[in-house]
């Protein structure tokens, strides 16, 4: 295939042709370095800038069916982002001989097509908390790419607050600030409410803030209408709460309808 990508490339690049022009639809004004900087350095075929810097244009050069190739063009088309803050638009230039048997996109159930992006986070979150050991950074660590590429990184942050505390979770270089921060704002906030409502409203969330603890690290994170419940009760129905989750086998148990 190397021949034939000498080949193909050359064809492609040459400014007196324009029939990379007529695949794509686009004029690219000159083409950049594609090299990225990994240690097995993966490399796409093409990548090319239209006039002004307005698009970005990939073009992968395939001779044989890989059932493996969506996933590599997302791959690439993250490597892409992260060096020129941009996704590519992506084409695959098939030159095989076999009839074509790709799949033309790559679908997967995470992130994909949820309205309420919040409520898939927190049931992601639910699974990845019970995973164990390099499973569970390596579940994190996919999670915050693909909520990167939803515009979920900022709801992830917000919910990941309230996984339960591993040292896994603490060093991840997006999880672990973010945890830190969650836990100096909830001071400087409970401090401020105590000063403005009193010592009765501040003991009230006090015990709501242990008792959510509590839960998180027994069953997992919190639904959000278990959530609703705690944060309505006063305190007597806290201090029962709290000994009754003693012996609850499910949050359904604490909370009966």
């Amino acid at each position: 295939m190397h021949d034939y990508d000498t080949l193909l490339k050359s064809l492609l690049t040459d400014p007196q042709s324009s029939f990379f022009e007529r695949i794509t639809g686009a004029k690219i004004t000159h083409w950049l370095n594609v090299e990225f900087p990994a240690v097995t350095q993966p490399r796409v075929d093409l990548l090319g800038e239209t006039s002004g810097h307005q698009r970005l244009i990939a073009c992968e050069l395939q001779s044989s069916n890989d059932k493996l190739l969506p996933l590599r063009m997302a791959e690439y088309a993250l490597r892409v982002y992260r060096l020129h803050q941009r996704f590519p638009e992506q084409y695959v230039l098939y030159v095989g001989n076999a009839p074509l048997q790709m799949e033309s996109q790559l679908t997967g159930p995470i992130l994909a097509n949820h309205r309420n992006g919040r409520e898939t986070i927190r049931r992601i979150l639910a699974r990845i908390a019970k995973l164990q050991g390099s499973a569970y950074k390596d579940a994190l660590t996919k999670l915050s790419i693909f909520a990167g590429l939803r515009q979920l990184g900022d709801t992830l942050k917000q919910e990941v607050k309230d996984l339960p505390i591993t040292a896994d979770i603490m060093d991840n270089d997006i999880f672990g600030p973010a945890i830190r921060q969650g836990r100096q704002e909830g001071l400087q906030e409970g401090l401020q409410e105590g000063r403005q409502e009193g010592r009765q409203e501040g003991r009230q969330e006090g015990e709501q803030a242990i008792l959510r603890r509590l839960m998180i690290k027994r069953f997992g994170p919190l639904p959000p209408w278990a959530d609703e419940r705690l944060s309505s009760l006063p305190i007597p129905a806290l201090e029962d709460l709290s000994l009754r989750l003693l012996d609850a086998q499910s949050l359904d148990e604490l909370f009966p309808v």
